[in-house]
């Protein structure tokens, strides 16, 4: 009902890149909450993109009046661990004083941001994404087992069709990736590479699900 509720308030409309206070003020509630749930937290971090954008309210919400709704992306911190890289949900009373905020679901997210956020991953950025593609790997092994029974109880031709596309499906990864190591963009083949099969993984389960 409360994740509803929010949709509700941020669905009206759009405006431009927010840089005001609410954002420090979302920032600093986010940490104590988490800290308070008895989260160990390195920091809160808000990304200060386009997504980033605040809605005038001014109506209450429950017994709660609310200004204004700050929305974007942001990531927890984590020592020496890759970052939870999420989107969120700030209600303000006004723009020095947050008065709630939620975590929600982010479909898409950077490997190479997971593992540069922090000091310490950003110093073995390799071996963050190597843990990474390996979590990815795993999961999607799952849901390829789900999705083998369901294609076998269908029969023969399903299951082919099923191996097919799983098969050009990782072909597609592997080439695309080694053209994303080869473009030339700044930092290491090596990394761009990893990220790459790290994010198209993720997507693959995503579509598996």
């Amino acid at each position: 009902m409360i994740r509803l509720m929010l949709l509700m308030l941020v669905s009206s409309s759009a405006f431009a890149q927010y840089q005001g206070p609410a954002v420090e003020s979302c920032r600093a509630f986010a940490l104590r909450e988490l800290k308070r749930q008895g989260g160990q937290p390195q920091d809160v971090v808000f990304d200060r993109d386009a997504a980033l954008v605040i809605e005038r309210y001014t109506r209450k919400v429950g017994n709660q009046f609310v200004s204004s709704v700050l929305t974007g992306n942001g990531a927890i911190v984590l020592s020496d661990a890759p970052s939870a890289e999420l989107s969120f949900v700030c209600l303000l009373a006004d723009e020095n004083r947050a008065v709630f905020f939620s975590w929600l679901s982010r479909p898409s997210v950077s490997a190479l941001a997971q593992c540069t956020r922090d000091a310490t991953t950003r110093a073995k950025t390799q071996p963050c994404l190597e843990t990474l593609l390996r979590s990815a790997e795993d999961e999607l092994t799952q849901l390829y087992a789900q999705r083998f029974q369901e294609a076998n109880a269908r029969g023969e031709a399903p299951l082919a069709a099923y191996r097919k596309s799983n098969d050009e499906w990782r072909q597609y990864r592997d080439a695309e990736c080694k053209r994303r190591r080869d473009t030339g963009e700044s930092g290491e083949p090596a990394e761009r590479e990893l990220a790459c099969m790290v994010e198209l993984t993720r997507r693959r389960g995503q579509d598996m699900r």
